[in-house]
C-alpha cells in the first residue's frame, strides 16, 4: 500500500523557520496535485497549500507571504518551507496527493510546534 512520508517537524520559536518534506513510498500515478494540511488540537483539518501538476501554486490566506511550496509532482515529492512561524501555525502537518480521477492519499502526519 501506497504511503505518503513526512518529515520536518519540531519544536520552534516565533519567527523561526522548518521545512517540510513528503514523499510516496512508491510511484503514483495520474497526480493532479500534492500538498498540505494542518490540523491544530480542537480544529477541524484545514488546507494550508498545494501545487499542481502544472507546476501553480495556492495558498490558503493565513499563510500566504510566508509558506512557500515546492516538488514534483511526477516523482511525488513535496516541501513546504515555513518562514516568520507564528504560535498559531501550531499543528498536525499532513501530505496529501490528489490523484485523477478522485482518488487520495494522506499521511501520518508532522507536528509543528511553535513557542511564543
Amino acid at each position: 500500500q501506497v504511503q505518503l512520508l513526512e518529515s520536518g517537524g519540531d519544536l520552534v520559536q516565533a519567527g523561526g523557520s522548518l521545512r517540510l518534506s513528503c514523499a510516496a513510498s512508491e510511484r503514483i500515478f495520474s497526480v493532479n496535485s500534492m500538498g498540505w494540511y494542518r490540523q491544530a488540537p480542537g480544529k477541524q483539518r484545514e488546507y494550508v497549500a498545494a501545487i499542481t501538476r502544472g507546476g501553480n501554486t495556492n495558498y490558503a490566506d493565513s499563510v500566504k507571504g510566508r509558506f512557500t511550496i515546492s516538488g514534483d509532482t511526477l516523482k511525488n515529492m513535496v516541501y513546504l518551507q515555513m518562514n516568520s512561524l507564528k504560535p498559531e501555525d501550531t499543528a498536525v502537518y499532513y501530505c496529501n496527493t490528489a490523484t485523477w480521477p478522485g482518488g487520495n492519499y494522506w499521511g501520518q502526519g508532522t507536528q509543528v510546534t511553535v513557542s511564543s
